[in-house]
């Protein structure tokens, strides 16, 4: 059986084995309200938000330069629970924009994430489950020289990834998760002519998606309801993926690891701090070494604070 079929297989037993998975809630905080819906079982809700900062200098003696920064999220999740069953899904969109000076807006942030997972309980607090994840970026993303030139490294599906695993799912408390999968399947692809090209995210040249067959586990940490004076207002949410490709280097994890700290200020106004770092060992990253640019795995790093408007519904 070829690494592809395999994949297949397993997205397969996920997509349409009895809806047997998890509880989790993967609630993805930002400060998300769960509003009972008038179907029995189901919570539905969202959060939209916009963050802006501008800065406009005009004959300032110290220097500087004007900046213009949006920061846009928008977030919705459908949750059910009745019974031994729970079926959670959410859909998360992230963009940003960074104007500095006479350049071109500059992006910031970029992030499409789907999520649906399905669960039957079958012991306390232990589920039987089964996960499908989507995830990818809409537009083109650069690598900005200091002379000025770009180059294209991203695109809209280039990369996306797709995750289909069967597991086990376990939530000693409310708050926390732990998800393990021993069966997983994992596609990455690369719908981009250029990139694919050159093998970018670990395609081979010419390729424009590759598959793995691995083990998954996802931990989660989610909280917004705490009952402290000084806690009430903020929300917590930590989340880990790491995957291990069973057909290759085994020993070489894929990190995933986003933290999201959120401030409701009132009912419209948040504070957000959120980080994101990623390791990958088959993504190569150029860096300049002793004036020789060199590629290699390297720690991604991302960190997003922000102050703006924000609307659950």
């Amino acid at each position: 059986m070829n690494m592809k079929t395999t994949f297949l297989l397993a997205l397969a037993l996920c997509l349409f084995t009895n809806p047997l998975v998890s509880q989790v809630t993967d609630a993805e905080g930002k400060l998300k309200e769960q509003n009972p819906d008038s179907l029995s079982g189901w919570k539905i809700g969202g959060n939209a938000g916009v963050n802006v900062a501008q800065t406009a200098l005009i004959n300032w003696s110290a220097g500087g330069e004007g900046s213009l920064a949006v920061n846009g999220v928008f977030n919705l999740f459908g949750n059910y629970k009745k019974d031994k069953i729970s079926w959670d899904n959410s859909f998360d969109l992230g963009y940003g924009l960074l104007k500095q000076g006479d350049t071109d807006y500059k992006k910031t942030d970029d992030k499409v994430d789907f999520l649906s997972k399905f669960g039957r309980e079958a012991y306390k607090n232990l589920y039987y489950a089964g996960l499908f994840n989507f995830k990818s970026q809409m537009t083109r993303g650069y690598d900005y020289k200091a002379d000025g030139s770009k180059s294209v490294i991203s695109n809209a599906f280039a990369p996306a990834y797709i995750i289909a695993a069967i597991g086990i799912d376990y939530k000693p408390i409310e708050s926390v998760s732990i998800f393990a999968a021993p069966l997983t399947g994992k596609m990455t692809i690369v719908n981009d002519e250029h990139l694919s090209s050159i093998g970018a995210f670990g395609v081979e040249p010419g390729d424009n998606s590759f598959s793995e067959f691995g083990g998954y586990v996802r931990i989660i940490f989610s909280k917004s309801d705490f009952t402290s004076e000084f806690m009430k207002n903020v929300s917590i949410t930590s989340k880990i993926d790491l995957f291990s490709n069973y057909l290759k280097d085994p020993q070489n994890i894929v990190v995933n690891w986003e933290n999201m700290l959120a401030f409701k200020i009132n009912k419209y106004i948040n504070v957000n701090f959120n980080t994101h770092l990623i390791y990958d060992d088959k993504i190569m990253i150029a860096k300049e070494v002793n004036g020789v640019e060199e590629e290699a795995p390297r720690i991604q790093f991302k960190e997003i604070f922000a102050v703006g408007i924000s609307y659950k519904f």
